[in-house]
This record gives structure tokens, C-alpha cells and sequence, in this order.
């Protein structure tokens, strides 16, 4: 049976990557319908081109009202959404819109608002995230056919970049003077959402020294525009500073993970370009401090991960209220030669 079915997805990078996974069972379970993922404008880059959705909707609450979000809704005349957010706004709004179809965990009052509320059982909520998404779509099929055929074992994580969008980034890189067959290291200092993700800048300062004075790496600094500061901070507190290349804030964010594919190796602080990476099977190291890493962290077996274990973490807090022990505590030589190790094992070097 074709539908015409909304998604209301998530709205960081991160967390949409972890989605991957879950948009391909719905795939799967309705594949002559039409699926439209609704996401903030700032996650599209993730989707375009990949196949795993037919259309993509947006809604940034900033620049428009719930009401005209509503209308668009309306306008698509849905016959089925279904709510990875957990959010109210997200039942709410399909609701408004006349959905006559609406799924979704019962979390943030909502219950009421849903046709179809999904029992959230808590050794769900114990999962990693990836799963939390997939017992959503496997609750809901076996509720629609009896039975559940969604892979727990063997989640389909992985981004998929179409060719012509992995050679125009190599044209671009080349444009701006960059040679994308060099052993490219990308480094994220920066955490959009998160003050105490961020590993100390003049840590990141000190790594990116030690690796351009191996010699054969070539570093660069990526990030979103709103972490400009931080990568040009990066660049003051290093000794080589002619020797950083800066692409934070210079590219979309699809360009960004097109030259992710170019990279033999990331290191990142907990945020969206680790999950990105991983989603793209590329080497990853994420240095961790306030988050669980049981609960939400990269999902790849080329995913590593780098955390000091002090009794105050996880605390989940968005900014350390004492003296952020558990980043402080991880010196840059710790996260070099954990860089090396991982390089090492991938065959980069």
C-alpha cells in the first residue's frame, strides 16, 4: 500500500546520524510510500542525496511560527507520521495538521496527542541510542503485521555519499590548495551544544603541534561557523600555526562530510562531525567527558574513544560546575599516541 508518510526527525547531527538505522526499517516496511523527513534546516546536509528518505520538510522554530509549520504539514496532506523527536511540539504539531496517522513513544505528555502510542519500556531507555530508535519502528511493525524483521543485530549505520559528491569536495579541496591524497588528520575542537564536551583548547593546540611535527600529516580544523573562535584560538596557541589549515565555518555542511571521506582520521569532542564520521566507516577517535558513552557515542567498529573516569562522570551537565576533571585529566600526548595507535591499525601509516 503507498502512503504518504512524514518523519519528524531529530534536530542535532548527532542524533540524526544514530536515526540512520531506523529511516532504513521504515524503508523497509513501507517501500512503495513516500517519506518525507521533517528536520531543522541544519540537518538537511545529512540527508540530501542518500536515498533514505524521498523528501526532506523544515522547521526552524527561530524563523517561523508553530502555526505556519502546521500549514506546511497540512499542505502535504500526510496519511501517516511517525516521531523519533520526543518532544510534545512534535505530536502537537501533527495533531494540528490533521495527521490521522500519528506514532510515537508516549514521552513529554504527549500521549493524548498520539493514535498510536508505543510502549517506552525501560530497559529501552538503557540501550544505546541507536536501538532506541530501532524498538520504536520494530514496536510499531509488529503492532501493524504481528511480527518484527528489524535487525538488532547488525544495525545499517552507515552514510553512504554519492560519488559526485565525494569528487566535487576533492575538486574544491584542490581549489583551495589542499591535497586531499596527503594523510589528512580533521580535528573538531569545538561542541555546539555543549560547553563541558570541550576538550581544552590549548590541549588541542598541543596535539595538532605534536602531529604536524611528525612530518608526513597534514592537519585541519573543522567545525560549524559558530565555532570559529575556537579553531582560530586553536591556531594562536600552536607553534605552527602556518601549518593549520581551517576549514571551520568555510564549507555546508554535506561539503563537510564529503571531505570527511578524505580523511584517514578524526579526533573530535563529543559532537556532530565524531557521529558523522562514524556513519562514514572512517577512522575516529572522540575524546569524552560529561556524556555516557553507553548510552550515546559513535556507532562503527572504526569508532575509538578516549575518557578519563572520575566519580563525577557522567553527570550529563552542559557546563561543569567545578573544575572540568574529566577533559582536564586527558593530556594531549594521551590523545597523540591514541591518534597513532588507531592510524596505525587503519594502515594510514
Amino acid at each position: 500500500m503507498s502512503e504518504n508518510i512524514c518523519i519528524r526527525g531529530t534536530n542535532w547531527v548527532g542524533d540524526s546520524i544514530i536515526t540512520i538505522p531506523a529511516l532504513r526499517e521504515l524503508r523497509r516496511i513501507f517501500p512503495e510510500s513516500r517519506l518525507t523527513l521533517l528536520v531543522r534546516p541544519w540537518v538537511t546536509g545529512i540527508f540530501e542525496g542518500t536515498g533514505l528518505v524521498d523528501d526532506l520538510l523544515t522547521y526552524d522554530s527561530q524563523s517561523e511560527s508553530f502555526w505556519t509549520c502546521v500549514q506546511k504539514i497540512k499542505a502535504r496532506k500526510f496519511d501517516r507520521a511517525i516521531l523519533f523527536q520526543n518532544a510534545f511540539e512534535a505530536a502537537a504539531l501533527m495533531f494540528c495538521a490533521r495527521v490521522p496517522v500519528r506514532v510515537g513513544f508516549p514521552t513529554d505528555a504527549r500521549r493524548l496527542l498520539l493514535t498510536s502510542a508505543v510502549p517506552l519500556e525501560p530497559a529501552t531507555l538503557r540501550k544505546h541510542q541507536i536501538y532506541y530508535y530501532l524498538d520504536l519502528v520494530s514496536r510499531y511493525e509488529e503492532y501493524l503485521t504481528g511480527q518484527t524483521q528489524v535487525n538488532f543485530n547488525a544495525p545499517a549505520y552507515q552514510l553512504r555519499i554519492p560519488t559526485e559528491k565525494r569528487e566535487a569536495i576533492r575538486s574544491t579541496l584542490i581549489e583551495r590548495g589542499l591535497n586531499p591524497d596527503r594523510q589528512w588528520i580533521a580535528i573538531n575542537p569545538g561542541a555546539t551544544n555543549s560547553e563541558a564536551k570541550r576538550w581544552p583548547t590549548d590541549y588541542f593546540a598541543s596535539l595538532v603541534d605534536q602531529l604536524i611535527e611528525r612530518g608526513d600529516l597534514e592537519v585541519c580544523l573543522i567545525g560549524a561557523a559558530n565555532e570559529t573562535e575556537i579553531s582560530q584560538a586553536v591556531v594562536e596557541y600552536s607553534r605552527h600555526k602556518s601549518a593549520i589549515r581551517v576549514l571551520t565555518g568555510t564549507t555546508t555542511l554535506a561539503e563537510s562530510i564529503a571531505f570527511l571521506t578524505w580523511c584517514s582520521l578524526v579526533i573530535s569532542n563529543d559532537t556532530g562531525p565524531a557521529y558523522v564520521t562514524a556513519a562514514l566507516d572512517r577512522p575516529l577517535l572522540t575524546i569524552f567527558g560529561p556524556t555516557n558513552p553507553n548510552m550515546i557515542s559513535p556507532f562503527s567498529p572504526h569508532a575509538h574513544l578516549i575518557r578519563n573516569l572520575v566519580h563525577c562522570a557522567p553527570c550529563m551537565l552542559r557546563k561543569c560546575p567545578i573544575d572540568h576533571r574529566c577533559m582536564q585529566n586527558i593530556t594531549p600526548q594521551e590523545v597523540f599516541r591514541r591518534a597513532i595507535q588507531v592510524l596505525e591499525a587503519s594502515q594510514y601509516i
